[in-house]
């Protein structure tokens, strides 16, 4: 598949600076793109890489001298990649139709055009939306129900009860619907609560691989439109994560938690139960969250701190050795003057 730059500054919404009439037939980075290639320019530590890449075209927020060839002025590069990306790259494989190495249940119901793959399984009562992809290994439990163009990568494992919308991609391993840890304890034993709810992942949302999202107590646990889940997440009872939110791999997030919209979550960050995380909150990778979270601040740290004041309180961290020698020279003086003091009176 080919397109024009004319073509490619329409669908960006970029202004060309060349000849619009070139063809590209695919999309890379500066490094490895080909002759045939477009690629992008957003960061100054990639400029040495315009001299020598072999791409065609790149896509730039202004005009460089140091690239020779067409280029798509956009208003953000890194976004109009994406963008055409998608239209470069190559669509997910599908097995034609429904294999016969399948179970469906026959109490279950299957969109017009998805597909199927062998040792899927599909419950009592379970519906599969048009044009989504069940790949090997994937077991959809009991009243599940999964809108169109969904794809559900091998090995997934989706639990009675579970609503997932349409165009959601979950990759391999992740578990949806395993039971909240529920405990409460008597004399010392601990006596399970059963997890009676259920969980519901709404339109346009990615989930990582080797996840897990846990179903409700009670109610529902659920993933709004749009969020991004990075691979290792633990999603526990009862959590709502807001609209467009993006949360990183091995992050862990506790039973009742509430996230707004558009927050950020950094890497291996834990998050204490019951708490709630304000709009567009940015929590910094590693931090430990015990306390609720107003909308747009951005912290850091465990237990977590407004971002620069931890900036500062780390700058800290690496002199403590000499601070502590001086600290300890200044007790000394004094000691010394206290003697000598003493010894006046």
């Amino acid at each position: 598949m080919g397109m024009t730059l004319h073509e490619i500054g329409k669908l960006v919404d970029g202004k060309i600076v060349g000849d619009p009439r070139v063809e590209i037939t695919g999309i890379n980075s500066l490094e490895y793109a080909e002759s045939s290639d477009i690629s992008f320019f957003f960061s100054p530590k990639y400029r040495e890489l315009l001299k020598t890449t072999k791409a065609r075209a790149i896509l730039v927020k202004e005009q460089t001298s140091e690239f020779p060839g067409p280029q798509v002025i956009v208003a953000n590069p890194e976004v109009a990649y994406a963008k055409l990306a998608s239209i470069f790259a190559p669509p997910s494989s599908r097995f034609d139709g429904v294999s016969t190495g399948a179970y469906i249940h026959r109490g279950a119901r299957v969109g017009e055009g998805a597909s199927i793959y062998p040792f899927v399984y599909v419950g009592e009562g379970s519906r599969i939306g048009e044009n989504t992809i069940l790949f090997p290994g994937v077991y959809v439990g009991n009243n599940v129900r999964i809108g169109t163009e969904t794809i559900i990568y091998p090995n997934v494992t989706i639990l009675d009860g579970t609503i997932i919308g349409s165009r959601v991609v979950i990759h391999s391993g992740t578990v949806i619907g395993s039971d909240g840890f529920g405990f409460v304890q008597q004399e010392g034993i601990s006596i399970k609560l059963p997890q009676m709810g259920y969980v519901q992942i709404e339109d346009n949302v990615e989930i990582g691989a080797n996840c897990s999202i846990d179903r409700a107590t009670f109610g529902r646990t659920w993933i709004k439109e749009g969020v991004k889940m990075d691979n290792l997440v633990q999603i526990a009872h009862n959590v709502v994560v807001g609209e467009h939110s993006i949360i990183v791999a091995q992050a862990g997030v506790s039973g009742s938690v509430t996230l707004g919209k558009q927050v950020v979550i950094g890497g291996q960050v834990g998050i204490s139960d019951h708490l709630s995380i304000g709009d567009k909150v940015m929590i910094g990778s590693q931090s430990g969250v015990a306390k609720s979270i107003p909308s747009g601040e951005i912290v850091s740290g465990t237990p977590t701190l407004p971002h620069r004041r931890w900036l500062r309180c780390m700058g800290l961290v690496g002199k403590l050795p000499e601070i502590n020698d001086r600290i300890r020279e200044l007790e000394r003086k004094v000691a010394d003057l206290e003697k000598h003091r003493h010894k006046g009176e």
